[in-house]
């Protein structure tokens, strides 16, 4: 009678064991995480489309603008085909950028404007348009451009807590001069700092390091779409421009690093 009531338990619990599993083996399987890595750039299929760079910057090229579009945009008839270049973040390594591409084909500068942007940050974005001829040299003009984008974003240091930014060129050209009032052929620097009281001590230093010939200062009400920085531009011999922009750097980073203590990096690789 013993070996009985045993057995007995022994199927009971084998019974219960068997309901509860069946409930667990029905369960559909959790689904699987997506992948944290980050979406690959779409394709563009359209025949405006030139590229994109850093900064989420985008080059668009028109062959034939519309003549009613002409005017409004007050562009010079002649130049029937435009290239643009357009990005949330960064206004110097843009300008910088153009005027080599300025150098390097038979396009002209014909608008630079600086919005407020920076997504969200203390500085500007950019809206740059050539004008050519011929639509081979405007978009040739905006993949120049594009290319330098990665040299020229390298001394550009930005924190959540603010940027810096330092231009360098050795023969400044036609982007510049538009821009910044820069004298053409000649070495032309600028530093960039933001907040802006940082800026206005970078300022100093850069006039103070070497014997410079001061072309702009632009603040926050003054010279620029009222973006929280200081950006001084100045001119001179090659060697002093750029000891000025050095002297300035070293300044910046220490203080921007002081605001909450990030690591003060460049975007790409430093060139200056």
């Amino acid at each position: 009678m013993k070996d009985d009531l045993v057995e007995k338990l022994m199927d009971e619990v084998m019974r219960k064991m068997g309901a509860e599993a069946a409930p667990a083996a029905a369960a559909p399987a959790p689904a699987e995480k997506p992948s944290p890595r980050a979406a690959a750039p779409k394709a563009c299929n359209l025949t405006e489309f030139v590229g994109t760079a850093i900064g989420h910057s985008v080059g668009l090229v028109i062959a034939n603008v519309d003549p009613l579009l002409h005017e409004q945009m007050h562009i010079d008839r002649k130049y029937r085909s435009i290239g643009i270049v357009g990005a949330r973040t960064g206004a110097g390594p843009h300008i910088f950028a153009a005027d080599e591409a300025v150098k390097a084909t038979n396009s002209e500068v014909v608008l630079i404007e600086l919005p407020r942007d920076t997504e969200g940050g203390g500085g500007h974005g950019s809206l740059i348009l050539f004008g050519a001829e011929d639509v081979s040299d405007a978009r040739r003009a905006v993949e120049v451009t594009l290319a330098e984008l990665e040299r020229t974003f390298g001394d550009v240091y930005g924190t959540p807590a603010g940027h810096l930014e330092f231009q360098y060129t050795a023969r400044a050209s036609h982007a510049l001069n538009k821009a910044f009032g820069a004298p053409l052929g000649q070495a032309f620097g600028i530093t960039v700092g933001s907040p802006a009281a940082i800026g206005v001590l970078m300022a100093d230093t850069a006039a103070k390091a070497a014997t410079v010939v001061p072309v702009g200062y632009s603040s926050p009400a003054r010279g620029t779409s009222f973006s929280n920085e200081v950006i001084f531009s100045f001119t001179g011999d090659s060697g002093a421009v750029r000891q000025s922009i050095i002297a300035a750097r070293e300044v910046g980073k220490q203080l921007l690093s002081t605001l909450d203590g990030a690591e003060i990096v460049s975007s790409t690789k430093p060139y200056i």
